[in-house]
């Protein structure tokens, strides 16, 4: 039976700057830093474990299109791990290492091939005679909003057909618009296997055929929460299997604590204790934010020393030398305030007006104002989905009522 083994990673934003994280400390940051070079070495040992034919890389191998030279030589050396062991590597630029960037560039080994500026086929055979046609383009600029699924074709005469994508699927996706593309347009090419990029969360399109959205290979930020790793592609005449392998040296995470039995200091301090420890990861470190929910508004001790950051501290204390960290990044609480929205309007026609304009308000563009003139601070903002949106205004919400009913 003919069949061939791959991996598929995408995003791997080789040397991500990490920015707004140097407040960290210094190991846990160095730690951070070198995770994306962490995970791209991880997916070399994987794809030599599972001793696959291939791997496919769907776009954003560097995080900018300048691409580091320490970046590419990185990169370099870990394919020519690979060559020695005979594995073949096709990888596609994305919108963030497009091919129309001016860097001084590294030659790589012979086995790996980068597609050009156009869309093109490449043969894969195995020494059984297996024949694969890889198909796909290299991004020529950084915004490539056309439609270039429309310049995909199908050529007889392989054993199996795979496309590689690095796009948007339109109608889901909040991530930037380029290259887009509708599931019915990949299905109907016919291709055995998609290999996308892209978005940086793991993604099931179809499963006749297989489009794969494997996500990153390590998280970067809050949003880009839990496991990150590469998919292990397994297509035979019979069939198509894919399986998940982890990747990632440091995870994002986030929990809710209960905070309604909590009576004092101590007991909320061990159940964060508690909570830490079931995050942990051997080998691993974890940078988690807390969000603590209905606390009794009478225990101002315990929100106090909250708010002023001494629980923050007390709990990470503990985790700057270990090694399988659990850094918690962020902590929030929020007060057991009974809002009675009726009965606050009968009392004032200010709750009736605030109401009001919360529930109308669709625009944080003037509040954010600041932020958009920053260039950094610009290019994640605009990425906020709908909800996130929401969630935002709905956060203003229980600040604002908390401040006004305890006044």
């Amino acid at each position: 039976m003919k069949r061939v083994k791959f991996l598929h990673t995408a995003d791997l934003h080789l040397d991500s700057p990490m920015v707004g994280l140097r407040h960290l400390p210094k190991a846990i940051f160095h730690r951070l830093q070198e995770s994306t070079f962490t995970a791209l070495k991880n997916i070399t040992n994987t794809a030599i474990e599972l001793e696959v034919d291939f791997v496919v890389m769907a776009g954003d191998l560097f995080d900018g299109e300048d691409r580091s030279i320490r970046a590419q030589a990185v990169l370099r050396n870990e394919m020519e791990k690979l060559a020695d062991k005979g594995i073949k590597v096709y990888a596609i630029h994305g919108n963030h290492d497009h091919l129309g960037a001016k860097s001084v560039t590294l030659d790589f080994p012979v086995n790996v091939h980068f597609f050009s500026d156009q869309v093109e086929k490449v043969d894969f055979r195995k020494a059984d005679g297996t024949l694969v046609h890889l198909y796909g383009f290299s991004y020529p600029e950084r915004h490539v909003t056309e439609r270039w699924i429309e310049n995909y074709p199908k050529i007889d005469g392989a054993d199996f057909h795979i496309g590689l994508l690095h796009g948007h699927f339109e109608g889901v996706s909040d991530h930037g618009k380029y290259a887009p593309f509708r599931l019915s347009e990949l299905i109907e090419k016919d291709y055995d296997y998609w290999a996308l990029g892209h978005i940086h969360k793991r993604a099931l399109l179809s499963h006749q055929p297989y489009v794969v959205y494997p996500g990153n290979p390590q998280g970067r930020n809050r949003k880009e929460l839990g496991e990150k790793g590469v998919s292990f592609v397994h297509l035979t005449e019979g069939g198509t299997e894919v399986s998940f392998f982890d990747t990632a040296d440091v995870i994002w995470d986030e929990i809710v604590i209960d905070g309604q039995d909590l009576v004092s200091f101590n007991a909320l301090y061990e159940k964060c204790l508690n909570e830490i420890d079931g995050k942990r990861r051997v080998g691993k470190g974890v940078l988690l934010d807390i969000w603590i929910v209905g606390l009794n508004s009478s225990l101002s001790d315990v929100t106090e020393k909250i708010a002023n950051g001494e629980l923050l501290e007390l709990l990470q204390e503990a985790e700057k030398d270990e090694d399988s960290f659990v850094w918690v990044h962020r902590l929030k609480f929020t007060e057991d305030i009974a809002v009675d929205r009726a009965e606050l309007i009968k009392q004032s026609d200010f709750y009736q007006e605030l109401f009001t304009t919360i529930e109308e308000y669709d625009d944080l563009r003037d509040p954010l104002s600041p932020l958009f003139q920053h260039s950094q601070a610009r290019r994640h903002i605009e990425m906020m989905s709908e909800r996130e949106k929401q969630e935002l205004v709905e956060d203003a919400e229980k600040i604002l009522l908390q401040l006004l009913l305890k006044n």
